[in-house]
C-alpha cells in the first residue's frame, strides 16, 4: 500500500523559507515522476512542481520559478519542496502526489495523495 506523508509546513512571515518534505512507502520515488501541488481556501488544487523518474528533469508554475525548488533523496525515498521568498499567495495546504499517466500538471494524473500540510505565510 502506498503511503505518502508530508511534513514541514508552518506559519511564516513574507520573505521567508520553508522545506516540505514528503515521505513515501510502498513506492519508490525514483521510480515514478512526483509532483506537489496546493490548494488555497476556495480555490481548486493547483500544480506547483514536478521532478521526472528519468533524468531528474523539473517543471514548475510560472508564480513558483526561481522561488521553489523540487528534489528528491532517493536513499531517504523522500522529496522536497524548498520554498524560498514566500509570498502570502503562497498560503495554501500542500499535497504531494505520485504521478500515474496523463500530463504532468494535471491533478486528475496523480494518485496516492499524501494528506497534506499547512503552509500560512502573513504579510
Amino acid at each position: 500500500q502506498v503511503q505518502l506523508v508530508e511534513s514541514g509546513g508552518g506559519l511564516v512571515q513574507a520573505g521567508a523559507s520553508l522545506r516540505l518534505s514528503c515521505a513515501a512507502s510502498g513506492l519508490t520515488v525514483s521510480s515514478s515522476a512526483m509532483g506537489w501541488f496546493r490548494q488555497a481556501p476556495g480555490k481548486e488544487r493547483e500544480f506547483v512542481a514536478l521532478i521526472t523518474e528519468f533524468d531528474d528533469s523539473t517543471y514548475y508554475t510560472d508564480s513558483v520559478k526561481g522561488r521553489f525548488t523540487i528534489s528528491r533523496d532517493n536513499t531517504k525515498n523522500t522529496m522536497y519542496l524548498q520554498m524560498n521568498s514566500l509570498k502570502p499567495e503562497d498560503t495554501a495546504v500542500y499535497y504531494c502526489a505520485a504521478h500515474y499517466a496523463g500530463p504532468y500538471t494535471a491533478r486528475e494524473s496523480f494518485r496516492s495523495w499524501g494528506q497534506g500540510t499547512q503552509v500560512t505565510v502573513s504579510p
